[in-house]
């Protein structure tokens, strides 16, 4: 039964919501509760809040909400968003786990797939010992609210010496015909010397209301385990979007993460990653495509704790019209993490003479033994360049579109999945006519 609360605040909706329908969710009903009081105390956060104060979150929140969006898709409606043929496919709609329509057939020994909820009821170890125990409610409101109000999600763990060979695709799908908010959560263990590549992918299909998704990821990569993540969010104009991911890493390991932002009203992506032993490596990747009034907001960090580790982070993005990016990178080097090696690199070309960029990276830095830097430019497309393909026999249409093809190709030949580095490739070719 849909239920459309009618009460004075977003706040107050979303804790009334809360109150009534705790019982009914899974998992621990006092760390729901205790994440449900930082929420309270912390609030939708407005231009005030230093860390959100380019991306009006409590704007967009305002007028009626529904919080139980149904499920209500088909596998016909589905089929073009499942672009690897040959992966494990993860649905989910709405913030809940589809089984029906999701393919998990015949997992290979070592790899476990399944909702939050049948995780939680497994009493599963693994689960029990991780869950929520990263992402800090008291750090973010939305980590707060999703912690307290999540319905379901997806668990993944990968056994000790497992090499996954096929790719896992989490595929998120927004439906909604009211204005609704969703609160989707992952949960994702690599164990010692395992091997991954996982793919999530946020999809708004045959909306005609706003849909404002809370996400939440939380991925904990233990000893000499890699794993390659890849995000692909292009949620249309009536999609909102709040993305945030927690990893934690452990000795030896390698984590690459790559975010394409191609859609989305309003995308906001929180990165936190913790470098929690020594000789890890990570690398962090991003292109953003922003147009019309559509609001993009990166804000990473990297947080070295140990010695002997390496951090590379580029991000690069192409604003037109109306749009505003903002790039905030953030690394820490700790006291004890001498022998850091961290790089950082935010790109950006303005397309218009009305759209904004905001960026700002950062380096804290209390070791006196490490490597670190980090740099920003923006800037419109080169003249010269343009004049030198345009004496050559392009139109100069093509000559900007080979121009702008070129600056994004960095980031994304960092995929190594060919289907989906083809995938993305026609995404931007889309975007760029």
């Amino acid at each position: 039964m849909e239920t459309v609360i009618k009460t004075s605040t977003i706040k107050d909706k979303l804790i009334f919501e809360f109150e009534t329908s705790k019982l009914f969710l899974f998992g621990n009903t006092q760390l729901r509760d205790k994440a449900m009081e930082s929420f309270y105390k912390q609030g939708i956060p407005n231009y005030k809040h230093e860390e959100y104060k380019y991306t009006r979150v409590d704007v967009m929140l305002k007028g009626e909400f529904d919080f139980s969006a149904n499920k209500n898709c088909s596998d016909e409606q589905i089929e073009h968003l499942k672009f690897l043929k040959d992966a494990y496919i993860v649905i989910v709609e709405n913030g809940v786990f589809v089984e029906g329509l999701s393919n998990l057939q015949n997992l290979p020994k070592g790899l476990t797939i399944c909702s939050l909820v049948d995780a939680a009821k497994s009493d599963s170890p693994v689960f029990e010992k991780h869950y929520a125990q990263y992402a800090d409610v008291n750090a973010d409101p939305f980590i707060a609210l999703n912690t307290a109000m999540t319905k379901d999600g997806v668990f993944i763990h990968i056994a000790k010496n497992t090499i996954i060979e096929k790719p896992i695709h989490i595929i998120h799908v927004a439906t909604a015909f009211q204005n609704t908010i969703i609160h989707p959560r992952n949960l994702i263990i690599v164990d010692e010397n395992a091997q991954a590549k996982i793919i999530e992918s946020f999809e708004t299909l045959d909306s005609t209301a706003k849909i404002f998704n809370n996400a939440l990821t939380e991925i904990v990569i233990n000893e000499r385990a890699v794993v390659d993540h890849y995000k692909i969010q292009d949620e249309k104009e009536l999609g909102y979007l709040v993305n945030t991911t927690q990893v934690i890493q452990k000795k030896q390991s390698v984590f690459s993460i790559h975010t394409f932002t191609l859609s989305g009203s309003l995308v906001r992506n929180n990165l936190t990653l913790v470098l929690d032993d020594e000789h890890i490596e990570s690398h962090l990747n991003g292109l953003y495509l922003t147009s019309g009034n559509q609001v993009v907001d990166n804000h990473t960090v990297v947080d070295h704790r140990k010695p002997n580790c390496n951090s590379n982070e580029l991000y690069k993005g192409v604003i037109d019209g109306k749009s505003t990016a903002t790039f905030n990178g953030k690394i820490f080097v700790r006291k004890d993490a001498q022998k850091t090696n961290a790089f950082q690199s935010n790109k950006n070309i303005l397309l218009s003479d009305v759209g904004t960029i905001n960026t700002k990276p950062q380096l804290e830095i209390y070791a006196d033994d490490v490597k670190c830097s980090h740099g920003t430019s923006t800037g419109k497309l080169d003249e010269d360049k343009i004049f030198y393909l345009r004496a050559r026999g392009l139109s100069l249409e093509s000559a900007k579109k080979l121009l702008m093809h070129a600056f994004a190709s960095e980031v994304v030949n960092t995929i190594k999945i060919e289907p989906l580095h083809e995938y993305i490739e026609g995404k931007i070719f889309k975007t760029f006519e």
